[in-house]
């Protein structure tokens, strides 16, 4: 099949799937307390409707998938879905997303499951912070879990911490101990405007603090970087530890974007800060054979815009980052 390449010559090999809409959380920055519109579980797509997707997605030339949400590991049988997406001939990476409450129960059973990577999302290390942030005390069931990570032979783990201006920028040196002592890798990130909650938060220029922490630690650039994302990395002389920095807001990124996301009932959304979908899921469940969905997909690909506007038009996005998928 032809590769999936867009009409800025940028070419399409990572996709990031929501297996749900759902968290346990309530980030200040995703979703807001006592959000209730979330997708009704009859339009989920069933794992064998996510495998098939996927596997198109893979004959294409994707080689890299992301299971995201909302929190994936809330969705039942997420391991055996880890499976079948992992066994398909030609993806080359699996990872799973995740905010860690649910991971100590499940990391050995991603692991075996052929997951090769983990993302978990991490605010602070004060319990008090944490549960201002997330809405829930239960930071001690997510550094649970990253034991449990690392006892199952993840490596490496990245930590996500989106950083905002008067919430949690004085933990940023913290945390960044906390990852040099761990072998973790750390990703500093802004959080951008998506849904009202989004457009609440106010972030922090990471390009420059990115610099100082690096210069501050010791850290030098790393030059192959973690993983074909967007971040920019510096690491430790020995290769222990990483730090990256990820700015859609001071510093986008859109020029190499590579990838696409598919939300949980199968709507294929072409750019986290542009509006533009397809609705494969719909398609599918109306009896469209694999060529149409092929050609459903090149056509969307055709389409998939050149960069956000979060600067520009930052009302533009309504829906929280979880129905997008991550």
């Amino acid at each position: 099949m032809t590769r999936l390449i867009d009409s800025f010559q940028r070419r399409i090999d990572y996709l990031r799937v929501s297996v749900t809409d759902r968290c346990d959380l309530r980030c200040t920055y995703c979703l807001p307390k006592g959000f209730k519109g979330f997708e009704e579980p009859a339009h989920w797509l069933r794992h064998e409707e996510m495998s098939r997707l996927v596997g198109l997605f893979v004959g294409l030339g994707v080689s890299k998938v992301r299971l995201t949400g909302g929190e994936p590991l809330l969705r039942r049988g997420v391991t055996d879905l880890a499976r079948q997406i992992a066994a398909l001939p030609g993806l080359r990476d699996l990872s799973v997303s995740s905010n860690g409450t649910q991971l100590a129960r499940h990391a050995a059973g991603l692991r075996e499951a052929g997951v090769s990577r983990l993302n978990i999302s991490l605010d602070s290390l004060d319990a008090d912070c944490f549960a201002r942030i997330t809405g829930r005390d239960c930071l001690s069931d997510v550094l649970d879990g990253l034991r449990a990570a690392r006892e199952a032979g993840f490596q490496p783990i990245k930590l996500n911490m989106v950083v905002q201006a008067d919430v949690n920028l004085d933990e940023v040196q913290r945390m960044v101990a906390f990852a040099i002592e761990q072998g973790f890798v750390l990703r500093l990130i802004e959080p951008m405007p998506v849904g009202d909650t989004g457009r609440a938060t106010q972030g922090v220029d990471l390009s420059k603090l990115g610099e100082q922490l690096a210069a501050q630690h010791g850290l030098v650039p790393e030059i192959m970087g973690q993983g074909a994302g967007p971040a920019r990395y510096w690491c430790t002389p020995d290769r222990q530890m990483s730090l990256g920095v990820i700015t859609p807001m001071s510093q986008h990124f859109c020029e190499a974007c590579n990838r696409v996301r598919l939300g949980v009932d199968g709507t294929l959304y072409l750019c986290l800060g542009q509006n533009d979908q397809v609705p494969l899921g719909r398609m599918m469940r109306e009896g469209a054979s694999d060529a149409e969905l092929v050609a459903a997909i090149h056509g969307g690909i055709l389409v998939k815009p050149e960069r956000h506007e979060f600067n520009e038009r930052p009302q533009q996005i309504v829906r929280f980052m979880s129905q997008t998928g991550g």
